[in-house]
């Protein structure tokens, strides 16, 4: 049994009576009302597996109560949504949701309750299950509370981003950014384009460490989803209450494109013909052409993305991401075509010219009851009043955009970009940019205090994002993600105070309990002590930046 002061993400408030609990056993029943059946079904299997017990489904208790001996889930709909309460008390259980998503982080916290053992998918024998009586009442400050993984420059298989769709909803996130393409790769297969993923989602080699670094991997590296892979990780999202967001990255992270399609890059400036998948990290100059035909080409990319992220299957899932961010202009100002471009739609410059072509597919999106999201380089130039921004580049592209009336999702690289190292000693694997522990992370505050309390309603939430260059494989991803995530998601659900009053010596105490669920759950985080002998990369270089990260 855990200690209800170990819960992570930290509840609004719990309430006890005495030290009393409730011992689940062989005739223990599992109920839900009318609405929350999905929680139902994966509290029920999840249990099962961990326990060994039957959990066989009983009648609904009384009013405001489950009945003897049971753990039951209904739906109140004076609750807000995603908000929960949960009642143990007199050998019974009861977990109230808002709405399905309540219901479903409330089980969440359920099994929390139950001990580290409870995350195992098999039963280890113990001699008894307890609950300890008390009220929990929860629910979550911001409404995107998200991950970006990044699968184009390191692919991640199909059974590895279920696994972090699992991890996501132990720590009751709810968006996956899905960055499925980059200059390294394009990992989605599009059925009107097959070269995309037959020429683009593999590379004949890869850069390891930074791009300064002077090693190699000389095998071939690829892969890709198919749709029906799509669909699953789709699907198995809606079912843990996740909406999962693609990223189609336009007009710049596009090599990978070009390369199966060189008639999407300038070709009048360069050879795009001898263009291969790009083997290495960095901004890239190859960008694509902006072509009448170039936005043709990615219309029927998003008709088919479209398809296989539909509009009903999240709150979140109407969006689609385009990138929009790093786009060199260099080939667009020697280009004779972009220049016509430029002179026949009566643009400035070039810094127009993008702003011309994310506003295309804004308007696309729109009429199909869309709504685009890019990285803040898209507000350069203006940007219709339905599409939102993910801030990277600090707090300043999110204020210039909630101020604009634009919603906002804040991830500056300061703070919640996990592939930066976790600390300045010299055993820390691969080290990127500046160093961001688990307490930087933990005082991250997304509203920024300029905003007025309307702009700051624009704020929809926050998100950590992992980039994968240098997280070549599952315990990469791991170490670099783990514990700092959970971190993340307590930010992103709790009603903290400011950064400056947060407890954080009493987080890193409850991350005692958490390291054991994160055990039980196979996750190859970071010791709080350092990096285990295989967790360090001597000899690979990194990126290491020196002083204190930008002015946030």
């Amino acid at each position: 049994m855990t200690s209800l002061t170990e819960l992570i993400p930290a509840p609004l408030s719990v309430s006890t009576w005495g030290e009393r609990v409730f011992v689940l056993d062989e005739d223990t029943t599992l109920t839900a009302g009318p609405g929350v059946g999905s929680a139902e079904r994966w509290l029920r299997t999840t249990l099962q597996a961990a326990t060994g017990l039957p959990l066989r489904e009983g009648e609904p208790g009384p009013s405001g109560r489950a009945a003897e001996n049971a753990i039951e889930l209904r739906h109140d709909h004076h609750l807000p949504p995603e908000a929960y309460r949960i009642t143990i008390r007199d050998d019974r259980a009861l977990i109230v949701g808002g709405d399905p998503a309540g219901a479903f982080a409330g089980a969440q916290t359920l099994r929390q309750l139950l001990g580290p053992d409870a995350f195992r998918r098999a039963r280890l024998g113990r001699a008894a299950w307890e609950l300890p009586e008390a009220e929990i009442q929860d629910r979550p400050r911001f409404r995107w509370r998200g991950l970006m993984l990044d699968v184009a420059r390191h692919f991640m298989p199909k059974e590895g981003v279920l696994r972090y769709l699992d991890l996501m909803a132990a720590h009751k996130l709810n968006v996956l950014h899905f960055h499925l393409t980059d200059d390294q790769g394009w990992r989605i297969e599009i059925q009107r384009y097959p070269k995309l993923t037959e020429i683009g989602s593999w590379r004949a080699r890869t850069k390891i460490g930074h791009r300064a670094s002077p090693l190699w991997d000389d095998r071939p590296y690829g892969g890709h989803y198919t749709r029906d892979d799509i669909r699953e990780i789709v699907a198995y999202a809606a079912e843990r209450h996740i909406s999962v967001v693609p990223e189609i990255d336009v007009p710049g992270h596009s090599q990978a494109a070009i390369a199966a399609y060189p008639e999407l890059g300038n070709s009048d400036v360069v050879d795009t013909a001898s263009l291969t998948v790009w083997d290495t990290w960095g901004i890239n100059p190859n960008v694509l052409a902006p072509t009448d035909n170039t936005l043709r080409f990615y219309e029927g990319v998003l008709e088919e993305v479209l398809e296989l992220f539909p509009a009903d299957a999240g709150p979140f899932s109407p969006f689609v991401h385009i990138g929009g961010d790093e786009c060199l202009k260099d080939q667009w100002r020697e280009s004779d075509a972009a220049q016509k471009q430029i002179g026949n739609l009566g643009l400035p410059d070039e810094d127009a010219l993008q702003s011309w072509f994310i506003g295309h597919f804004d308007k696309w999106l729109a009429a199909r009851g869309r709504r685009l999201i890019g990285w803040d380089e898209i507000l350069e130039g203006g940007l219709a009043p339905g599409a939102a921004v993910s801030s990277w580049r600090g707090y300043s592209g999110g204020v210039a955009a909630a101020r604009a009336g634009h919603d906002v999702v804040m991830c500056p690289q300061q703070y919640v970009y996990l592939d930066y190292r976790q600390d300045a000693g010299p055993d820390e694997p691969v080290p990127i940019g500046y160093v961001r522990t688990l307490e930087d992370v933990y005082r991250f505050e997304p509203v920024p205090s300029e905003l007025t309390g309307e702009e700051a309603a624009r704020v929809l939430g926050t998100q950590a994002n992992v980039w994968t260059e240098v997280m070549e494989d599952q315990g990469r991803v791991d170490y670099q993600t783990f514990p700092r995530l959970a971190a993340l998601s307590e930010v992103a659900w709790s009603d903290l105070p400011a950064p400056a009053d947060r407890d954080f010596a009493g987080f890193e105490r409850r991350m005692t309990a958490h390291y054991r669920r994160l055990d039980a759950l196979g996750v190859a985080y970071r010791p709080p002590t350092g990096p285990l002998p295989w967790q360090r990369r001597p000899g690979i270089l990194g990126r290491p930046i020196d002083g204190p990260p930008p002015h946030q």
